[in-house]
């Protein structure tokens, strides 16, 4: 008995109608993406383990998938090994390639590693596919695309307020209302400062970041278990929960950080953007909010999230500065700055939102009906011409019942079909079907290009 076929979990097949509409967030995204002048590249699927291990914190070296070496690779292994049964350490030993967990990692070896053949400041942007072995489910898939947008070789605040117009202009062609959520990592370093704990930093941040996710109490729970005493957990208790205006909260967080210098930096930092954002035409929502940590490690500057205003949903957007990225390959102080938008978290938004628009759902515009040999040669020149005019336009193949072809029009959501025997062939024009309406025309190549284009 046949073996039934199936995809791993938290992977998924696309049909044409699901690529139609995800290829319309691609190109809306690209389309801004070089409206601010950022240029495309592309990072292979496989990077080494040592490019990827140590950037992502604990817990994202733990979702990185592994990829088995090549041959025998069981041979190096000695018994003692694998009787040990450390699957972190045998890993090392069977495994030197990873599936690559984000775009910025690779990004930044890839600007180490061409460094002598950019021009800097570097504006790219990379839409490809990234792994995480993280447990599937609503709205997080172990595949799924990012499309990301950098600037690296610039320390100017500039290129943190274009991210956000970029955002912006993103997501009124997508028509979805969202908010940005800004915070900048010094701050909460500052904030760590303060309260004793400026040691325990990421622990701090890891722990906030997941505030939406497992409510205040757990994230103190969490806090605890890091080692954070009583007394800094109560002092972080209203700096997180601090309320009020953007200009509000940075009084307020002047105040409580004026002793750290490093927390000054970061709110002025923020102000310098808001300052900017003010004089901009950017409808988005910007907004404060201290809880917004971002778990990753490299991050040193401001950190950004985006989330729908209209729907409970996760990030669907999200970045920040980092100042020494490349760093650890090898190419010290260049600061970056990057935002990345989930086209997969993009896509089941704009799905329950009823948001993609229609056309989306019919890539051909118009389909010949095959009445036979000699309707097929009339009909070919014609569309012909459509195509070179850039209209989407096909062929029935073969001679078959007009039942089944018109069936194969509906099945596709084509709108139009075109209909040609003796009549039309002696007279030189097409008969062209409102599949919709039901209303007919007779028109010849040159009008039908006019009605159609």
């Amino acid at each position: 008995m046949a073996q039934k076929p199936s995809i791993p979990k938290g992977t998924r097949d696309f049909s044409p109608v699901e690529m139609v509409k995800r290829n319309y967030i691609f190109d809306t995204i690209k389309e801004v993406f070089q409206l601010y002048g950022f240029m495309p590249i592309e990072t292979p699927s496989m990077e080494n383990l040592s490019t990827l291990m140590g950037k992502y914190g604990e817990e994202g070296d733990k979702l990185l998938f592994k990829v088995l070496n090549s041959g025998d690779f069981i041979s190096k292994v000695r018994d003692e090994q694998l009787q040990e049964r450390n699957s972190v350490k045998l890993t090392t030993k069977i495994s030197e390639k990873g599936l690559r967990y984000d775009l910025t990692v690779p990004f930044a070896r890839y600007v180490v590693q061409h460094r002598n053949d950019i021009s800097f400041p570097f504006k790219r942007y990379q839409i490809q596919p990234v792994w995480r072995a993280d447990r599937p489910q609503k709205g997080r898939y172990r595949e799924f695309y990012q499309c990301d947008v950098d600037v690296i070789g610039s320390n100017s605040l500039l290129n943190e307020v274009e991210l956000i117009q970029i955002v912006d202009e993103v997501y009124r062609r997508l028509q979805l209302n969202v908010v940005v959520k800004l915070n900048n990592r010094k701050i909460l370093a500052g904030i760590a400062e303060i309260i004793g704990e400026a040691e325990k930093i990421i622990d701090i941040t890891v722990a906030i970041d997941k505030l939406d996710k497992i409510g205040l109490e757990n994230v103190n729970k969490e806090l605890a278990e890091k080692g954070v005493s009583a007394k800094a957990i109560e002092t972080l208790q209203p700096i997180i929960l601090l309320s009020g205006t953007n200009a509000e909260k940075a009084a307020k967080l002047k105040e409580l950080l004026a002793d750290s210098e490093v927390g000054m930096k970061g709110i002025e930092e923020l102000e310098t953007v808001f300052n900017y954002l003010d004089q901009l035409d950017v409808k988005t929502e910007v907004e404060l909010d201290l809880t917004l940590a971002r778990g990753l490690n490299y991050y040193t500057g401001a950190i950004f999230e985006v989330k729908s205003k209209d729907m409970e949903f996760g990030s669907i957007t999200g970045g920040g500065r980092y100042d020494d990225l490349t760093g650890i390959f090898g190419l010290k102080d260049v600061s970056g700055v990057g935002i990345s938008f989930g086209a997969d978290r993009i896509y089941d938004v704009l799905e329950q939102m009823n948001k993609f628009p229609e056309e989306t759902a019919a890539t051909t515009k118009v389909l010949f009906i095959n009445f036979g040999e000699k309707e097929e040669l009339f009909c070919l020149p014609v569309l012909s011409k459509l195509r070179a005019n850039g209209i989407n336009a096909e062929i029935y193949p073969a001679s078959q019942k007009m039942k089944k072809q018109m069936t194969y029009a509906n099945n596709k959501n084509i709108p139009y079909v075109i209909m040609v025997g003796e009549t039309e062939m002696e007279e030189g024009v097409v008969s062209l079907k409102n599949m919709e309406t039901g209303d007919q025309e007779k028109l010849t190549p040159e009008q039908l290009i006019e009605k159609l284009a």
